[in-house]
């Protein structure tokens, strides 16, 4: 926890000491309303008092009354005002650490749980920021001012009180022992939500055709009925804190009235117990105020160490330090003995792998599924780095390159097609494409995706809805691709992204990517024969190995894998 307070800026530290100095001020009025309250009561009771008196003491009491409320109105605003500056802080911070997380990193957290802790975790940090510190604050210096104030008037009372605050203890230790065990497990439980209900968000259409609503049902009850217990659990323990107060607090009251029973002997006997009670009670709230801070800490303390996890985590793959500025429009791209495997892995998933992809040829990518081919195209921008031998872009090894540098040289196309919410034009020139409108009308022409835009309401101007999900996966993919086109990229890297078209869309693509961007490499990962037969180069995996290289007429008369997945789609007089 102390580990965010670093995150506090200096204009939050002189918040902070105005914030001492108006608790100071709170406190302090707070204390001495009991003395006017104590010397009304005694000369009321000697029969003396005079309606000057009265009028005087209540005004004090008044003033105090208002003092203490501007006092903590101002306190409020200060600590809300840091509280919802850290948050700020942390949630830019921890926002901007994920950006910079490869897959790896993301892999070991999980989507779910970092969703929860830029928000949820962020937002316990917050309440306990705005409510605890205060307590915090507050609770000590109220507590000992108090404790002074009645420590000497009577033993009887003094050891009652003591009691009272004994009783306090027990009751807090109880909800630490049975309750914060349970508001640890909260925020697991919580990620554990999200990423049911993650699933079930996205993966609404296959949960339909399968007629699996009810099995997701049951999955999420699971989820819902963990997370409800262990809250409940935790609440009812809490829920004895209020009728305990309660007790606490009538308890009090009447003992210190039945000991004034027996002791109270005069009108100046009388006013101290009345005294006595106010600073009594001030006591209770005090140590109140600090159960508060038990109640909020433990969440506060988990979400704080979550956070901490994300913002002290190593990134496993760090940005080189050679910028470039000026960009030719041609790459070359070498892997030299490249062998790869996940981390924490025991076993590789590519072996060994050597080749060249000269300046402006086609590079292409085939095997059966596991075989490792989007594996080795993800090593070039590097959303893995390569466990051993090296990939060089135009000589340099691309760990060398600033991640800015290297990411404007590529320009890259997955699978499955991600688009954003705003219009068709926003998701063509995203990111640093910095392309006009004839550049942005050309991309999308090149990627084939004219036929669909021209017929949308408002043309490029159309709305894309979050994910995509008011155009076909075909349609993702061209628009994906025309994004990549846009950027002006020295390498092209399409990871099965032809895999939507038909084949009469794939051909006219190629095609016109052909023309449109022969002096940039690129690298294609496909399933069909027919969408690579044209490439340069054709390299064969099989588990993770190389097993042939050439182009489409070579690997028919050489590759024993390639000869059997062409025939898989082609008979032999087509090839």
């Amino acid at each position: 926890m102390f580990k965010l307070l670093r995150n506090f800026k200096k204009i939050d530290f002189l918040f902070l000491t105005i914030i001492v100095g108006l608790i100071v001020l709170q406190v302090f009025l707070d204390l001495r309303m009991p003395e006017y309250t104590g010397a009304m009561v005694k000369e009321l009771s000697t029969g003396s008092a005079n309606t000057s008196f009265i009028l005087q003491n209540g005004g004090l009491m008044l003033a105090c009354a208002f003092g203490s409320l501007a006092s903590a109105i101002l306190v409020g605003l200060f600590v809300s005002n840091i509280a919802s500056r850290l948050t700020f802080t942390l949630r830019g911070k921890v926002y901007d650490k994920i950006q910079g997380f490869s897959l790896t990193e993301i892999n070991k957290f999980s989507t779910a749980s970092l969703i929860t802790r830029t928000t949820n975790d962020i937002m316990n940090v917050q309440f306990f920021i705005a409510m605890g510190m205060q307590a915090l604050i507050k609770a000590p210096i109220m507590a000992v001012w108090a404790v002074t104030k009645i420590v000497n008037v009577s033993w009887q009372w003094t050891t009652a009180t003591a009691l009272a605050i004994c009783f306090l203890i027990i009751l807090v230790l109880i909800v630490t022992i049975f309750a914060i065990p349970k508001f640890k497990k909260i925020q697991t439980l919580t990620d554990n939500m999200n990423r049911v209900t993650r699933e079930n968000l996205t993966g609404l259409r296959v949960i339909r055709a399968a007629n699996a609503e009810q099995f997701q049902n049951e999955k999420f009850e699971q989820c819902n009925d963990a997370l409800t217990k262990n809250n409940l659990f935790a609440s009812r323990v809490m829920g004895i804190m209020n009728p305990g107060m309660n007790l606490l607090i009538s308890g009090l009251s009447l003992a210190i009235y039945w000991i004034g029973a027996y002791i109270v002997d005069s009108p100046a006997k009388l006013g101290a117990m009345t005294e006595f009670m106010s600073y009594a009670m001030q006591v209770v709230m005090a140590f109140m105020l600090l159960i508060m801070i038990f109640i909020l800490m433990p969440r506060a303390l988990v979400s704080s160490k979550r956070i901490n996890e994300v913002l002290d985590t190593k990134d496993s793959i760090l940005p080189g330090d050679f910028k470039e500025d000026k960009f030719d429009g041609t790459a070359s791209v070498v892997f030299e003995n490249v062998s790869f495997k996940y981390p924490d892995a025991d076993e590789y998933v590519l072996h060994n792998i050597s080749f060249t992809a000269n300046a402006g040829e086609t590079v292409a990518f085939i095997g059966s599924t596991g075989s490792g081919k989007s594996t080795l195209i993800n090593l070039i921008p590097r959303l893995y780095d390569a466990t051993e031998g090296r990939v060089l872009l135009d000589g340099k090894d691309v760990k060398e390159y600033d991640f800015e540098t290297l990411n404007k040289k590529i320009g890259y196309v997955p699978q499955r097609g991600v688009l954003f919410k705003g219009s068709v034009k926003s998701n063509v020139n995203f990111g640093d494409n910095n392309a006009d409108d004839a550049g942005i009308k050309e991309a999308i022409s090149v990627a084939q995706a004219s036929s669909f835009v021209s017929k949308m309401p408002e043309g490029v101007e159309s709305n894309i809805a979050q994910g995509g999900a008011n155009v076909s996966g075909g349609q993702k993919q061209r628009l994906s691709i025309a994004r990549a086109i846009a950027r002006k990229p020295e390498i092209f890297i399409f990871d099965d992204s032809f895999s939507a078209l038909d084949f009469k869309t794939d051909q006219k693509l190629r095609a016109a990517l052909k023309k449109h961007t022969k002096n940039a490499t690129k690298f294609i990962v496909a399933q069909r024969i027919g969408t690579i037969m044209d490439a340069d180069k054709i390299i064969v995996l099989d588990s993770g190995n190389m097993v042939g290289i050439g182009t489409h007429e070579e690997l028919l008369k050489s590759c024993p894998v390639y000869q059997e997945i062409a025939l898989s789609q082609f008979s032999k007089e087509e090839l």
